[in-house]
């Protein structure tokens, strides 16, 4: 997922001002933008929105349906799709009325929850509303800081398996022979080997340096996406012999790994904030997260069909051995090389300038790099503790994801509009949209973190049976 909506902070020139006091069922044409038409245009927004929710989740979404089955999956990441756009349309709406009623110029999610707290019902909660935006601000900084500790694992396993399998990788997509993995070291090894570059990545804080990068990035990507459909389309054996239904079980890690992938909740405010017609985002938001949905439903049935039962934590490890696909893998690493330090970016801009606040100028420089280097050796760490893909993409997606996504909007919606009497049945629906992230919150995090502790005991049982061989 791309930030680079975020990097310009918001002014009034570039804040949303109603005609009039939006209520709960105001529609967004009331909306003009103060000083001048300046601002991202209708096809620009979409852009950002698109990439604001394609990442890494998106190719483990084959595997999100095997366990969930090959027709409750897509009927889940459908209906999961309407819930999540349901819930940023939620949290447009609350950051209207609110930055209106607080005579904020603009409001990002912290604020939101914040000030929704302040103008709720009970006065216990206006009195700790600050809590609102510190519990919001670290869910945020989890979730990022969760994406970057998937970035390290994808990227060991994707080159590792490229290096592996290099002596036999042909110029032949077609051949179906099993291919003699050359033995180089353990997946987390090559963490480390990547940890210095990211560091040195990350050192660059101001984004428009990588903007060039970025493009290309986001190019690299476009081009693996299109080779991977292309592959699966041609490749799906039939007859299907798929279960429908998957075992019950292991539909917590389909829950926790499809949240994962609508991970752009976050870039919803800031994206709005800066449209030249903010009037028009809601069109930009239902067309953008349709396009979404339907990708991420097409790339898991079809890449499921595809490779069946086999299908790998990302997809691209089930791709052929054969330098064409090799080179699919590499191009979107680069893609997710790059893509970490815009991830970063939010957890660093929280974190980094409170830190530097307390100390004197000089040290200025010298601690917000120390900082940098802390945070990314401390994914590094992490995502060496728990070296599985599939595993780690559920969990962040379960423990986070799910919060910001599912939890908070309805919960804030309540608060904030309490006093304008919503009907009964869409304090219902909050009500069941918040149960249903919670119930996946409780189980999707349960389960995860079951088969991290069950994928770790049988790593290190086959690794003392090897050392006692020896």
């Amino acid at each position: 997922m791309s930030n680079s909506s975020r990097v310009n902070s918001p002014t009034e020139e570039t804040s949303l001002t109603p005609d009039q006091s939006p209520g709960p069922d105001a529609p967004q044409d009331e909306y003009t933008r103060l000083g001048e038409k300046t601002g991202t245009t209708f096809i620009q927004t979409l852009i950002h929105l698109l990439k604001g929710n394609i990442g890494t989740g998106l190719l483990g979404l084959p595997l999100a349906v095997k366990n969930a089955g090959l027709v409750l999956g897509p009927i889940s990441l459908f209906l999961m799709g309407g819930i999540a756009v349901h819930c940023m349309d939620i949290l447009v709406k609350c950051s209207h009325y609110l930055s209106d009623r607080m005579r904020k110029p603009f409001l990002d999610y912290g604020n939101c929850m914040q000030y929704g707290l302040e103008v709720g019902p009970a006065p216990w909660l206006q009195r700790h509303a600050i809590w609102g935006r510190r519990v919001v601000n670290a869910f945020l900084m989890v979730t990022q800081l969760g994406f970057c500790c998937v970035y390290f694992v994808f990227l060991s396993d994707n080159i590792k398996q490229v290096i592996e399998s290099a002596n036999g990788t042909t110029t032949d997509c077609h051949l179906n022979q099993t291919v003699i993995m050359t033995s180089t070291f353990d997946s987390r090894l090559y963490m480390l080997c990547f940890l210095p570059f990211i560091i040195l990545l990350v050192f660059i804080r101001n984004l428009k340096y990588l903007a060039p990068f970025s493009m290309l990035a986001n190019l690299a990507m476009i081009i693996s996406l299109g080779m991977i459909f292309n592959y699966i389309v041609w490749n799906i054996p039939f007859p299907v012999a798929l279960p429908y239904l998957g075992e019950l079980k292991n539909y917590p890690l389909f829950f926790g790994t499809a949240i994962f992938s609508f991970e752009g909740i976050g870039v919803v405010l800031p994206l709005e904030n800066q449209m030249k017609t903010p009037r028009s985002f809601h069109k930009v938001l239902y067309l953008g997260m349709a396009i979404v949905t339907c990708l991420y439903i097409s790339l898991g049935t079809l890449g499921y069909l595809c490779f069946g039962d086999s299908i790998g934590a990302s997809i691209t490890l089930n791709l052929p051995n054969c330098w064409l696909y090799q080179a699919v893998k590499i191009l979107y690493c680069f893609g997710i090389f790059i893509t970490y330090a815009l991830q970063f970016y939010v957890p660093a801009e929280i974190l980094i300038p409170r830190v530097v606040a307390r100390l004197e100028e000089r040290w200025a420089w010298a601690v917000d790099l120390a900082v940098r280097a802390a945070l990314v050796t401390l994914t590094c760490v992490i995502a060496i503790l728990v070296p599985e893909l599939d595993l780690v993409i559920s969990l962040v997606g379960s423990v986070s994801s799910s919060a910001l996504a599912l939890i908070f909007p309805p919960i804030l919606e309540i608060l904030t509009f309490h006093s304008e009497g919503l009907p009964w049945w869409v304090i219902c629906k909050n009500f069941l949209i918040s149960v249903i992230g919670l119930v996946g919150f409780v189980a999707g995090t349960y389960v995860s973190i079951e088969q991290i502790v069950l994928r770790n005991s049988a790593r290190d049982a086959l690794n003392g049976t090897l050392s006692g061989v020896h």
